[in-house]
């Protein structure tokens, strides 16, 4: 029992970071269509964002208040990974609508771009962020039981995001403009919803929440340059699995990925657990190929 509870909170865990990954994912996807490659160093850039954050803190603030960095620093590299999703868009992607695989093509060499810049800025090797004293150890829930507090954090820190996504979506007139765009763009843009400016707000907001999750990464070890391109796959796994634009299919997809990838890892290998968990998404998405949840529409396919 011990050791289902520990694995079954380890699924839980890796759940909770490819659903931070792939929430802002799923959303650009799923509205504007557009295959961000640079997803993965949106998370990169809200990573470094709470490194400069903590070295901020250690040369510029008194030493009481340094365990409180992480604080300011999940705020920060949302606002970074923000400001450079709209400029992104702006820029580059608005002009890629409607071609999917030149925008494939050439956010694969803006993140190229972006690893380079990062190499020249900080340096090819890893760099550490300091965890904060307060989420050393862990929780005991059993006899071997531990549940770390940084895990423990990141959980929460992805139900919080999931919350202000949902209010943002379904509770809100930006979201509702937001979702008409997302059914059907040309009636939104007649009824004079400037589709423009949702795509661009909507874009930003993605690489906002992806600079979140590059931030909970530095709990969990150490950063570098390439540390987005280990996710991004299992990223757009979760996306596609779930479905298209739909929150709840997200979470779905990502629960499901993570339990099964953790259950099938204490089975078998990692490697072997991999290949299991994509011969079952592929086997999934015979049965449904439009994932967890389909997304409804008035247009005609």
């Amino acid at each position: 029992m011990d050791v289902f509870m520990l694995q079954l909170f380890n699924g839980v865990s890796v759940s909770s970071i490819l659903l931070l990954i792939a929430l802002g994912l799923a959303i650009t996807f799923g509205l504007m269509n557009v295959i961000n490659m640079a997803h993965g160093e949106l998370i990169m850039i809200g990573a470094y964002a709470a490194y400069v954050t903590q070295n901020l803190f250690r040369n510029y603030a008194p030493a009481s208040v340094f365990d409180s960095y992480f604080i300011a620093a999940i705020p920060v590299s949302f606002l970074v990974a923000f400001l450079f999703g709209l400029l992104l868009e702006t820029v580059l992607i608005r002009f890629m609508y409607g071609r999917p695989l030149d925008s494939l093509l050439a956010t694969w060499g803006v993140g190229l771009v972006l690893q380079q810049l990062a190499r020249s800025i900080f340096g090819a090797p890893n760099v550490g962020v300091t965890s904060p004293k307060w989420l050393d150890g862990g929780m005991t829930v059993a006899s071997g039981v531990v549940l770390p507090y940084k895990r423990l954090f990141i959980i929460g820190l992805v139900i919080v995001c999931l919350l202000a996504m949902y209010v943002y979506i379904y509770r809100s007139n930006a979201g509702r403009r937001m979702r008409a765009v997302m059914q059907n763009r040309e009636m939104a843009a007649c009824l004079g919803i400037s589709t423009r400016r949702v795509d661009a707000v909507t874009f930003a907001i993605g690489s906002g929440i992806a600079g979140i999750a590059g931030c909970a990464l530095t709990l969990l070890g150490p950063i570098g340059p390439s540390i987005g391109t280990y996710y991004i796959v299992d990223a757009f796994m979760v996306v596609v699995l779930g479905g298209v634009g739909k929150l709840v299919g997200t979470v779905f997809g990502a629960l499901g990925i993570g339990l099964t990838n953790t259950l099938f890892e204490f089975w078998t290998t990692a490697s072997l657990g991999k290949v299991l968990v994509f011969l079952c998404i592929v086997a999934f998405l015979q049965w449904r190929p439009k994932g967890f949840v389909a997304m409804r529409t008035r247009s005609l396919d």
